[in-house]
């Protein structure tokens, strides 16, 4: 890990002190440490050696921050300003206040060795310490690698600069290793990480991360146990969620758009939206409370679960649930996507991942069936006899074990063997099983579903329910406070 040389300042580029401001509302800041320095630098040493840290307000929270300066040593990382980050962690810990970092660092500093290893070490120690218990939010503002990436990785959330880039080792190493020649995006920019699911979101510019980060706090609550914070209730933007559904169930559509009518002044969060993009995550408000959403996208591959989508739906259930974020979940999937692909990529382990996360949960959670629901990813998907408090459906959902045609082509494989005309029989067969099997009448008359909803009644329905179940206590049904370890 090497030293990243200082290049010049473009205009989007902010200083550290600017960006702890962009981030904390006016006049709040106040900074700690401000006058360590780094013997082992010589006459290169500069007071706060490389960071600055403390305490401000975003929109009247308190919160912890920090921010790295690339101008001394490519932002490199020392004993004292490992310290000056320990101590700012420690700090949110006991103040139980979320801690967001500006991150820019060439990684630890070539001039105090294991010195600055361990300081890396005693860093990811406090991110540990700390997860699940504070919201944790790293910025990435320009490139970092090693441990300057390992960090990050530790956190909640991670917000990435377009001009930013992160990973372990950088070009010319990755060059003199493999003989790959990369640039630092091809490397770690934010195409890279916004499709590997590392980074949940990417800003244009500093300025602009940081109103993101705002938004973004918005949504959670000062640590594990407090209540999200909550607004004035406001109209959706669309009126009817059922108008972007098309009724043939093979018709793609953009969920987010049923979203949109569904939730306060129709604002989506929407993060990691660019991996396993089958799979829609985000935040939003439900009559001025936050809520966390989890939706399968037939946009992309129709809605179908994978290994993918289940890995990041089940990190981010297990986020809201720790920091007590009630759960929307819309349903509308075919299944889980066969093949050997699959299987080699582990869907049984991260599928069963996504089945823990919705039962371990104890938020509220509301699960509506907009189209279709088969097999594991009926169950999987926040199921009744999983652990929804409300299943709701709307008129013409299908849910079962698989589609009709499926169903027919294993159950009447003789008999559609020996037609003389197969496909009619296959499409009668299909309707009379679908009738018999899939409707939710029938999984309302078991059961399975609380009600069968129009639509128009979705956002009343859910905001009751929400309502219902606003005092319920979460700590104590949850046990003690987990950690949000990676998946």
């Amino acid at each position: 890990m090497s030293s990243l040389a200082v290049v010049p300042r473009p205009v989007e580029k902010l200083l550290p002190l600017e960006r702890l401001e962009a981030l904390c509302d006016p006049g709040t800041l106040r900074l700690q440490r401000t006058g360590i320095i780094s013997p082992r630098l010589g006459e290169r040493a500069r007071p706060g050696d490389g960071i600055l840290a403390g305490t401000g307000r975003v929109n009247g929270r308190p919160v912890a921050c920090y921010a790295q300066d690339v101008s001394l040593l490519g932002g490199s990382l020392g004993a004292n300003q490992a310290q000056t980050i320990v101590q700012i962690l420690r700090l949110a810990g006991r103040a139980r206040i979320p801690v967001i970092g500006f991150i820019e660092s060439g990684g630890a500093r070539l001039q105090e060795g294991l010195e600055a290893l361990d300081g890396y070490g005693a860093i990811f120690r406090e991110h540990v310490a700390l997860s699940g218990r504070v919201p944790q939010i790293s910025v990435m503002c320009g490139t970092s690698a090693g441990g300057g990436c390992y960090g990050p990785a530790l956190t909640d959330f991670v917000v990435m600069t377009k001009e930013s880039a992160m990973f372990l080792t950088g070009p010319g190493v990755v060059r003199e290793v493999t003989g790959e020649d990369v640039t630092l995006d091809e490397l770690g920019g934010p195409a890279v990480h916004e499709r590997t699911g590392v980074c949940h979101a990417v800003a244009p510019t500093e300025a602009d991360a940081a109103i993101l980060t705002r938004e973004l706090l918005s949504y959670l609550p000062d640590r594990a146990g407090a209540s999200p914070s909550s607004r004035d209730p406001e109209e959706p933007l669309l009126d009817d969620p059922g108008a972007p559904v098309p009724s043939n169930g093979r018709q793609v559509y953009d969920m987010r758009m049923v979203v949109r009518a569904l939730v306060d002044r129709g604002a989506l969060l929407e993060i990691q939206s660019r991996w396993a993009r089958n799979m829609l995550i985000g935040f939003a408000r439900v009559e001025g409370r936050s809520v966390g959403i989890v939706a399968n996208q037939p946009r992309y591959l129709g809605g179908i679960l994978d290994a993918e989508a289940a890995q990041k739906a089940a990190r981010f259930i297990r986020t809201c649930n720790l920091f007590g974020i009630p759960l929307l979940v819309l349903v509308d999937t075919p299944g889980f996507l066969p093949g050997t692909g699959q299987e080699r990529g582990a869907v049984i382990r991260h599928g069963a991942k996504l089945v823990h996360a919705f039962a371990e949960a104890t938020v509220p959670s509301v699960t509506v069936v907009l189209r279709k629901a088969f097999g594991g990813a009926y169950i999987t998907m926040n199921s009744r006899e999983l652990g929804a408090d409300m299943v709701l459906a709307w008129p013409g959902a299908e849910l079962g074990v698989m589609g009709a045609p499926q169903a027919v082509g294993v159950v009447n494989r003789r008999d559609l063997a020996a037609s003389a005309d197969p496909e009619r029989l296959r499409a009668r067969l299909a309707d009379s099983y679908a009738e018999e099997h899939l409707t939710t009448a029938g999984a309302a008359a078991g059961g399975h579903i609380d009600e069968v909803i129009h639509p128009s009644e979705s956002r009343d329905r859910i905001a009751d329910a929400f309502e219902v179940f606003a005092h319920v206590d979460h700590d104590a049904a949850n046990g003690i406070i987990g950690r949000n370890l990676p998946l």
